[in-house]
């Protein structure tokens, strides 16, 4: 028997940041020791990424932090918003279903960083913090996640069922509201634990465009301008990590919400 397989999981993730930073220390201090156009090379190590954060200290950190998750939340809350609304329309009127997957596929296939400035132009520079740019990129980022996710979950209840609520003389709507999404709730929960780690990336990018005044995006503009390579990978780090956060959030959310799908009692 694989060791892995008798090990828990978290036992498991251990395993695979040690090995991942193992691989980053040896890269740092031989591949890539001389490259990039600032001394030292591209890449520092772990080592002097955790000591530019402890110089820093958390002081430093923390507004950037809470302006990007500020922007990301309001983003992640209207781009799913919207996404599950279309999503619902869908099934109370499925004629309009290759229409709104026409609009989630336009949304995934227009590129962020190209629809940044636009957003920039029409939006406008914010007139008080956060950034409606940032917000926008961050909505954007979860639309189509979210509508595909939700539309596979909700289409995917028991027939039977729908045909007791319908002989009972329930509506689509008493269908998508007492069947579809109990039965959806796993695949919905799922498109969210994706989304909140996209809408971080989303605002994040949305900085460079948005003329924020703070923003882990606009921290690390200004880093990579002073070519202050450490302070770059400790702001990226952090991100990283905010995103492992918020996909953990929603994983622990849907482990509690859908016991059935893990095997566990709802007890």
């Amino acid at each position: 028997m694989p060791v892995t397989r008798t090990l828990p999981g978290w036992a498991t993730g251990l395993i695979g940041v040690a090995v991942v930073v193992a691989f980053w220390w040896i890269g740092a201090l031989t591949i890539f020791q001389n490259t990039g156009s600032v001394p030292g090379g591209a890449i520092p190590t772990p080592a002097a990424v955790i000591g530019q954060f402890l110089n820093d200290g958390i002081g430093f950190y923390l507004p950037h932090i809470l302006r990007t998750l500020t922007e990301a939340g309001i983003g992640f809350l209207w781009g799913n918003g919207l996404a599950l609304l279309l999503a619902a329309l869908v099934l109370v009127m499925p004629r309009i279903e290759k229409i709104a997957l026409q609009i989630a596929v336009i949304t995934y296939c227009v590129p962020i960083v190209a629809i940044g400035p636009i957003a920039y132009i029409v939006i406008g520079p914010p007139r008080d913090d956060p950034s409606g740019t940032a917000i926008f990129l961050a909505a954007l980022s979860v639309f189509f996640t979210t509508v595909v996710g939700s539309l596979v979950g909700l289409k995917a209840a028991d027939q039977a069922s729908l045909d007791v609520v319908s002989v009972y003389g329930g509506s689509k709507f008493t269908q998508l509201r007492k069947v579809r999404l109990i039965a959806g709730l796993p695949s919905v929960l799922n498109a969210l634990q994706i989304a909140a780690p996209a809408a971080l990336l989303g605002a994040i990018l949305g900085e460079y465009f948005g003329g924020a005044e703070r923003g882990l995006g606009l921290a690390m503009l200004a880093a990579g301008n002073a070519a202050n390579v450490e302070r770059v990978w400790s702001l990226a780090l952090v991100a990283g990590l905010l995103a492992g956060l918020g996909y953990l959030l929603f994983a622990v959310v849907s482990r509690f919400l859908t016991p059935w799908t893990t095997g566990r009692s709802s007890s």
